[in-house]
């Protein structure tokens, strides 16, 4: 019988999350982890908090209320909770829970294994004078032929509605040697797509052989590794797409046509109240030269409803902007106050018409999307094979324009690019067949 300890891992929020968990499995595994799906077999349990979604602080303490069973047949047990909540609640989560032994935060997690080690309550929510990238060991923890990969953290926007600038801190861009070097490795252990990241992630300005930088220069040397067949990147600001980044989009093969692009609302009003720093025909601008750029791409945005102050006059630019747009997927919330942000201070949308607006909203953003899926029957597309699908002879993987498609191909191999021909369009995926 095996004496690795285990370790269980529960992520909250974005695809930079995603990418921490892996990180901090990974290291983890140097004091002898194995990641369990199951909770109740844990020696380890970490929470990896996001504070973007409602109610962030109250969905961790409901969780951490579920775990206070293992913890008291198993005192032993370490509990451990890490990303923004971590950062911004601090000592408060385990003077609430005492239950937890560690709290993290996401600047901090290479030093998760001192934490694990040292006896009694552990909080690290400093913000390092080192570069935490240098003090994890390399990855070895890939899920299969995609692999994400942060180049930048941090944002310098301080939009009214965000804690981003509070618990990540300001801009900081790795090294280009650095990121060319983890994509070589990563593309040289079979990864074939990878997702660049960064809380404004178009901002990149990383230190490079000739000066700084610009991620548009960063995609185009990505694309000379040899083995790396898909590139995307996420989550970006409108200001922050140069000329070079845009021209990329047509310029490079491997930049696939898929671009998430948020806006937040429609209203010029709430655009400045949010202290976004563009306005509607501003986004319309940047748009329409990406489409010129690349006019296959497919957007996708974020958007608040109900933000404070927001009239129907304002609600009906943001469904103008929809119309005008034509996203082919969106992610659509009700604004809940972070405490610390200047939104927080003003008085909020009545639930009921928050409550409303989403749903119309949504109801338009499904329209949409349904549509855009609709386009592609009949249509042959490239597909990267992640997985075997659930049906016998199936394969699961991403289009170019990040669909999920379901491919009867029976010969199928993961890490394949394989030339299909959509067949019908399912509530969030599209059914294909492969062509010889």
């Amino acid at each position: 019988m095996s004496d690795a300890k285990k370790l269980f891992i529960k992520t909250y929020g974005c695809q930079m999350n995603v990418y921490d968990s892996e990180r901090m499995a990974e290291a983890m595994s140097a004091e002898g982890y194995t990641l369990t799906d199951v909770a109740e077999d844990a020696d380890m349990v970490l929470l990896n908090t996001c504070h973007i979604r409602e109610k962030a602080s109250e969905k961790l303490f409901s969780d951490l209320g579920r775990l206070r069973p293992l913890k008291d047949a198993r005192p032993d047990l370490k509990i451990g909770v890490a990303g923004c909540v971590a950062q911004a609640e601090g000592a408060e989560i385990q003077r609430r829970m005492p239950l937890v032994d560690i709290v993290v935060g996401p600047q901090a997690y290479h030093r998760l294994p001192a934490l694990a080690r040292a006896s009694g309550p552990q909080v690290d929510t400093e913000f390092p004078a080192e570069d935490k990238f240098d003090h994890l060991p390399e990855r070895k923890a890939l899920r299969g032929p995609t692999a994400f990969l942060t180049v930048q953290e941090g944002c310098d926007k301080f939009c009214a509605f965000c804690v981003v600038p509070y618990t990540r801190g300001a801009e900081v861009s790795r090294p280009v040697e650095r990121i060319l070097r983890e994509t070589r490795d990563l593309v040289s252990r079979g990864v074939r797509e990878i997702t660049l990241l960064g809380q404004n992630v178009n901002g990149y300005h990383g230190e490079g052989p000739d000066g700084v930088w610009s991620l548009g220069r960063l995609i185009r040397a990505l694309a000379e590794v040899d083995g790396l067949e898909r590139i995307r990147y996420t989550t970006s600001h409108p200001n922050d797409m140069d000329d070079d980044l845009i021209a990329a989009h047509g310029d490079v093969p491997q930049l696939m046509p898929y671009l998430h692009l948020p806006v937040q609302s429609g209203s010029d009003r709430i655009l400045r109240a949010m202290n976004r720093k563009h306005g509607r025909d501003d986004y319309f601008r940047v748009i329409d030269r990406i489409r010129k750029a690349r006019p296959d791409i497919l957007f996708s945005s974020d958007f608040i409803v109900g933000f404070p102050g927001e009239t129907d006059a304002d609600f009906a630019d943001t469904l103008d902007l929809v119309r005008r747009v034509g996203f082919g997927q969106s992610y659509s919330f009700k604004y809940s106050a972070r405490p610390g942000t200047p939104a927080a201070e003003k008085a909020p949308v009545a639930p009921a018409v928050a409550d409303e607006r989403l749903q119309i909203l949504q109801a338009l953003i499904l329209e949409q999307q349904r549509a855009g899926q609709e386009a592609m029957v009949g249509r042959e597309v490239t597909v990267l094979y992640e997985k075997p699908g659930r049906q016998p002879g199936q394969m699961v993987g991403k289009s170019d324009h990040l669909h999920a498609v379901h491919v009867n191909d029976a010969g199928g191999r993961v890490g394949e690019l394989a030339r299909v021909r959509v067949l019908a369009s399912a509530a969030n995926s599209l059914s294909a067949v492969r062509i010889s």
